[in-house]
Order: structure tokens, then sequence, then C-alpha cells
């Protein structure tokens, strides 16, 4: 069975979750889940500030 491309699924998340498990080993995954959340949650973060400098430069120029 082939994966569609842009499609997750179970058993393509085991099989990379048990990769990065032999990589990075049981002590690194938490401070490497806490590191991407980080991430995510910036990058959301500076990308609603964009969108709210964007609305304030259209009400200044109405």
């Amino acid at each position: 069975m082939l994966a569609t491309f842009g499609m997750v699924t179970p058993t393509v998340m085991i099989i990379v979750l048990i990769i990065a498990l032999v990589i990075f080993g049981p002590g690194k995954l938490p401070e490497l889940g806490k590191a991407l959340g980080r991430g995510i949650s910036e990058f959301k973060s500076a990308t609603n500030g964009e969108e709210e400098e964007k609305k304030e430069v259209e009400s200044k120029e109405v």
C-alpha cells in the first residue's frame, strides 16, 4: 500500500516515530517535542502579528 502524496496514515506516523526514537533516543524526544511546539507557537504568533499590522495599515489608509 502506498500512501497518497500529502496523506499521513497511522502506519506512516508509527514508522516516523520509531525512526525518530532510534536516531534521537528516548531521552531526547521530549526536548524535541517541546522545541517543535515552541517553534510552531512562535510562527503562529508572528503570522498573527503581521495580519494585525496589515489591518492597522489598511484602516489608517481609509
